[in-house]
């Protein structure tokens, strides 16, 4: 490394973001990125480990000491070329991503891991900015088609890796517009659209084909892209939402996590809501019902619709804000994750469950819960209702952001005749990426279920590879 010093010399230092009555006005991003030097500086903190823990904790194996000590000696261009080697789409990970890298970062176990996060994020945009990320068109075309059912995540890297290979790509997308969850799921104050627009327009100079509002297996027969295309992949998402089954569950005023996020997103980019989906929670007492990341986003996007208050209910109990790293390094650990979307204002709650709901006139107006203690019996977590802790909560909105169960079956899988893995997954392995259908593959949350966005272009590159490979025989892909 050009320091090898640089993580005693240097602090951590994070991206700022704008105060928080000034970002709640608008959808807009608000990080505030930190200046040349001090993301040299932040690099120079990298101590290029005998083991980089790091690349482990990466699920597209980053070659991350590499690219920090290049912005580190201000070879900007080259960290670039470095960071796309494995990575095609830097800027949703380097917004979106939870960083399970800096989690496994050997300076985390002080809690001071390198920014690697940032400084991917500041390496894509100053390759934008520069103008070196241009399309690369193959040498020669192969003459096979291929179709890719799902612009998400992990439907645009296999295209992107295809189109690169030679092969004519055609994107089938449900939605009006290109991106998936990546466009209807992130709200936009975490990743703005057009950063999926500037992409998008980069890989159709390459030669992939968008149609959107085609529906497969609705208005778009997936018994015809079988017998028309060499390859489909379906990188579709995992869309079956986990509900809630109890008393008063069928009340207006109860809707899914995700819907809800879209319908805003939809507002945005002036898009037309579909008919009946017209939710605000402007004025009204919200409860979200989930802990994770679309939890958060729906208290970030509840916020600044003007909501009367905001509780967000867990049924785990409270994470510790400092795991035992000895215990969980370099592994991801259970740990008090604060979002800027919480820094925005809610009640979190942890230890409940939801036992019914209430109303009139159709409408929910209250939730009814109670505390639970969680006791671990012979290495099972076993949950139970604390007596006389029953407390009932204002809800004019309630918000279900409880996971996701597996794809929708209905129309494209029930079709085609996919198998199906026990949790209700396609099934296909991690080294063809082969459905039980001959020809068709399947690659990210369709295949491995709810998951990251680095995970979803993971799957996506490596289920190229393995479709070239299928069409030509061998591959030069990367994986």
């Amino acid at each position: 490394m050009g320091s090898d010093t640089g993580f005693q010399d240097f602090d951590r230092q994070n991206r700022t973001y704008l105060p928080v009555e000034e970002r709640k006005a608008n959808y807009q991003e608000f990080t505030i990125p930190l200046t040349t030097k001090e993301l040299a500086n932040q690099a120079a903190r990298c101590i290029d480990c005998g083991i980089p823990f790091c690349h482990a904790g990466c699920p597209v194996n980053n070659i991350i000491p590499d690219f920090n000590d290049l912005v580190y000696t201000d070879d900007w261009r080259a960290a670039s070329e470095v960071l796309h080697s494995t990575n095609n789409f830097p800027e949703f990970t380097g917004r979106v991503c939870p960083a399970p890298c800096e989690e496994a970062c050997t300076l985390n176990l002080h809690d001071a891991p390198v920014t690697i996060k940032d400084i991917e994020h500041s390496i894509v945009e100053r390759a934008w900015d520069e103008g070196w990320i241009r399309p690369q068109i193959p040498a020669r075309r192969t003459g096979k088609r291929v179709a890719i059912v799902g612009s998400g995540p992990a439907g645009l890297a296999a295209a992107q890796q295809l189109a690169r290979a030679g092969h004519r790509v055609m994107v089938f997308e449900k939605n009006a517009k290109v991106g998936g969850l990546l466009r209807y799921g992130i709200p936009d104050f975490k990743l703005d659209k057009r950063v999926i627009d500037r992409r998008m327009a980069q890989m159709q100079a390459e030669g992939v084909a968008f149609f959107v509002n085609s529906y497969v297996g609705h208005n778009v027969s997936i018994e015809a892209l079988v017998d028309d295309y060499d390859v489909v992949v379906l990188a579709g998402g995992s869309e079956y939402p986990r509900d809630i089954d109890v008393p008063g569950r069928e009340l207006q005023g109860i809707e899914f996590a995700v819907p809800y996020l879209a319908q805003q997103n939809r507002r945005v980019s002036h898009e037309t809501l579909p008919a009946g989906l017209d939710t605000s929670a402007e004025g009204k007492h919200v409860v979200v019902i989930g802990g994770g990341d679309t939890g958060s986003d729906c208290v970030g996007t509840t916020n600044r619709q003007g909501a009367a208050s905001i509780t967000q209910l867990e049924v785990l109990p409270r994470p510790t804000e400092q795991p035992d790293k000895l215990l969980t390094w370099p592994d991801w650990p259970q740990k008090l994750r604060t979002t800027s979307s919480h820094e925005e204002g809610c009640d979190r709650q942890w230890s409940v469950l939801t036992k019914s709901f209430s109303g009139s006139d159709g409408k929910v107006d209250t939730l009814h819960g109670v505390i639970v203690d969680w006791q671990n019996v012979d290495g099972r977590w076993n949950m139970t209702e604390v007596k006389g802790s029953e407390f009932s909560l204002r809800a004019d909105l309630v918000l279900i952001a409880a996971g996701f169960l597996h794809p929708m079956h209905q129309g494209l899988l029930e079709k085609l005749g996919v198998d199906r893995d026990a949790r209700g997954n396609v099934a296909a392995n991690t080294n063809d990426y082969a459905t039980s259908v001959p020809g068709v593959f399947a690659a990210g949350d369709m295949r491995r279920g709810q998951s990251l966005v680095v995970w979803a272009i993971r799957e996506g590159r490596q289920a190229a590879r393995a479709v070239d490979e299928y069409l030509m025989g061998a591959t030069n892909l990367p994986t």
